[in-house]
């Protein structure tokens, strides 16, 4: 099918075959693992508009997981503590680019407005979000459809790709796979990543503990984490003893912490930002959700994953999309009732 057809415009505005000017931004400046998932879509588009030009415009502090991306030419940063200044900067630079195609996959009004007046030949987003009405194309986008969110996120594409759905990648340098051999010394080894944005996504310190002090003693554990996280893992290592921990919190980039994943034996994580690295890694995964469920649609996706999560009926879960900074009800069943031994499986470590 010609490409004048997917988008239902006139053929004269649009670049002719081999599409060496097409133009396309994909819009995602919500967390880490949103950006992540988001990447599916430049693995597909760059299959089928492979002399393309794909741009990816997410918040500042973000920028480093699309580090040296061989798909992607240009990331663009919105800066959110300038908020209104930058989003304004942001919409001059867009139209200057002359896209054929924006891609927005978030809902919100910021996102929105860049997309409704990018200047596009074609703009293609949520129907939940604000601006959705200056759209070509508007999908729908539901929690707990029981799709996960990169089927959603590929409904936008769909009519220019088809199918199948492509899986999300990052890609570290050379430089990242040798930082982490280095290392790891050719030792086998485990990651874990004990922390979370939000409480009620974290499986609780004691719990992470009971695993590090369960797990075989030829497996060295490396915690993974911010900045902020440093203190919170150094405790566990101190714990378990630093001779069979060690506490990466804040000292590894995303995309060196993404290589050493991928060389793990196992990782364990929160529903957060490392399990979407695993999935991007396709490395081997235990994900404890706690407040959080899978049907939300963001669960895991390596081809060596597992999810964990308690197996009592809580009328109170989940209790959120998100999460919270405390239990609303005190109790943190949803964590507190997951088994260590849950996290126990044949063949894994």
């Amino acid at each position: 099918m010609a490409i004048s057809q997917h988008f239902s415009i006139t053929s004269n505005t649009l670049p002719s075959p081999p599409y060496h000017r097409m133009k396309i931004l994909i819009i995602q400046t919500a967390f880490i693992g949103d950006v992540i998932l988001a990447t599916a879509l430049v693995e597909n588009l760059h299959q089928h508009f492979p002399q393309g030009k794909i741009d990816f415009l997410l918040r500042k502090g973000n920028e480093q997981l699309l580090t040296g991306h061989p798909h992607i030419v240009k990331v663009l940063v919105w800066e959110k503590k300038s908020k209104y200044r930058s989003l304004f900067g942001l919409l001059r630079t867009i139209r200057r680019e002359e896209y054929h195609l924006v891609i927005n996959c978030q809902r919100f009004a910021s996102s929105g407005f860049l997309t409704a007046f990018s200047g596009a030949i074609s703009k293609m987003g949520f129907r939940k979000n604000p601006f959705s009405f200056f759209f070509s194309r508007k999908m729908p986008h539901n929690i707990g459809d029981g799709q996960h969110e990169i089927v959603r996120n590929h409904i936008l594409i769909a009519h220019l790709v088809g199918d199948p759905v492509e899986k999300p990648r990052l890609y570290p340098s050379q430089r990242d796979f040798e930082k982490m051999q280095a290392l790891t010394h050719g030792q086998q080894y485990v990651c874990i990543a004990p922390t979370s944005v939000w409480f009620t996504k974290q499986w609780p310190a004691h719990k992470w503990l009971a695993l590090m002090e369960r797990l075989p003693a030829r497996l060295h554990i490396y915690l993974l984490g911010g900045r902020g996280d440093t203190v919170g893992c150094d405790e566990l290592c101190t714990a378990v003893g630093k001779h069979r921990a060690t506490n990466l919190a804040g000292q590894c980039s995303f995309l060196e912490s993404a290589a050493l994943m991928q060389g793990a034996a196992m990782n364990y994580v929160n529903d957060s930002g490392p399990m979407h690295i695993a999935s991007a890694m396709n490395a081997p995964v235990v994900a404890v959700f706690c407040s959080t469920v899978p049907a939300f649609g963001f669960g895991p996706l390596s081809d060596k994953s597992f999810v964990v999560e308690t197996k009592v009926s809580l009328p109170c879960r989940p209790c959120g999309l998100h999460g919270y900074k405390a239990c609303p009800k005190g109790h943190f069943k949803c964590a507190e009732s997951i088994d260590v031994e849950a996290l126990d499986f044949k063949g894994m470590v």
